[in-house]
């Protein structure tokens, strides 16, 4: 909101995309739980429906915008990400 140079549409996501394997491992560090079990894709589409083909299909979005603006993420990796919100 501060960057009056920003306009229209923005992709406002962290800078680094991450696969569902990378961040299942993530969560599970950051809850200091296992995590090498993956849902089995047809019960995602079970629980979430059309939804559900979205993150099995995956979206690699980048911040382009942000990035070229100087935008400055307080949490640019999804360890400490985690880690930050699970200590809340």
């Amino acid at each position: 909101m501060k960057h009056t140079e920003i306009s229209g549409p923005v992709n406002f996501c962290a800078p680094g995309p991450v696969r569902n394997k990378d961040l299942a491992k993530a969560l599970g560090k950051a809850l200091h739980r296992p995590s090498f079990m993956p849902a089995p894709g047809f019960m995602i589409k079970l629980v979430l429906g059309e939804f559900g083909s979205v993150l099995l299909g995956g979206q690699r979005v980048i911040p382009r915008w942000l990035l070229d603006s100087g935008f400055v993420f307080q949490y640019p990796e999804i360890d400490k990400a985690l880690q930050s919100i699970v200590a809340q």
